[in-house]
């Protein structure tokens, strides 16, 4: 799951340790191959590119499949394939607002998945535009926290590249931008040696709805569901929890 919640942070990590990783590494790969069709495959030339490329090896995905993944990406190779951005809004369990971003190369079978998805797990579909509304396009950059790396070394290497707000989560710090701002303040960052352990463009919700344990479940349930699918690839949603629901949900 992306989007700016404290179970967004915990959920990564779990991908990456459990039975999860094969479908974590499929998004990373169709995010690569997304960024160098659209920029082409100049890494350095290419931030989308550079950025798809560090969250993939953050997350130990193997050098052939991002070397492959950019050929595939820019039209080399039998095996180039195109893909389509699609966003569709649900409303989840207590009116929980969710925003599912797919990128197929079906868009029929995109919609009838995720149809199927959401209604099958205690959830809605919305119409266009009555979810999307309580969400902001923003720069995202996730900063691991070390003894070096606080909140303050962070604002002083990067404050003035355009952060918007640094929210500290326990383990990392996240930063927020705006979209156009993003990769100068990862820029910032790398300069003053701290390495940032993602970067992305993500809908940021403008308020968050603390839920209690058996709601977190229940949006847990639909949004684990919903990323089964192959052609999802971001889901983005308003429902957040305090630290007590989060350790107890953690203990599942």
């Amino acid at each position: 799951m992306s989007g700016h919640s404290k179970w967004a942070t915990t959920k990564h990590k779990k991908a990456v340790i459990d039975g999860r990783r094969a479908k974590l590494f499929a998004k990373l790969i169709k995010n690569i191959e997304v960024a160098a069709r659209l920029g082409g495959p100049d890494i350095e030339g290419n931030p989308t590119l550079y950025d798809a490329i560090q969250k993939g090896r953050k997350s130990s995905l193997p050098n052939d499949n991002i070397e492959r993944a950019i050929k595939r990406g820019s039209g080399v190779g039998a095996d180039a394939v195109e893909y389509t951005t699609i966003m569709y809004e649900a409303y989840g369990p207590n009116g929980i607002a969710i925003l599912i971003e797919c990128l197929t190369d079906n868009k029929n079978r995109a919609a009838a998945e995720v149809r199927l998805g959401v209604s099958r797990n205690g959830g809605t579909m919305a119409d266009i535009g009555s979810v999307n509304f309580m969400f902001s396009r923003k720069g995202v950059v996730t900063v691991n926290k070390s003894d070096a790396v606080t909140e303050d070394a962070v604002l002083a290497a990067a404050l003035e590249a355009g952060i918007e707000d640094v929210e500290d989560r326990g383990e990392v710090l996240v930063l927020t931008t705006d979209p156009s701002d993003m990769v100068a303040v990862r820029t910032a960052l790398q300069a003053a040696n701290i390495d940032y352990e993602a970067a992305d463009v993500e809908f940021v919700p403008s308020m968050h709805v603390q839920v209690d344990a058996p709601t977190a479940r229940k949006v847990i349930a639909l949004i684990d569901a919903l990323e089964d699918l192959d052609d999802v690839q971001n889901i983005y949603s308003n429902f957040d929890m305090s630290p007590e629901v989060l350790a107890e949900i953690e203990q599942d």
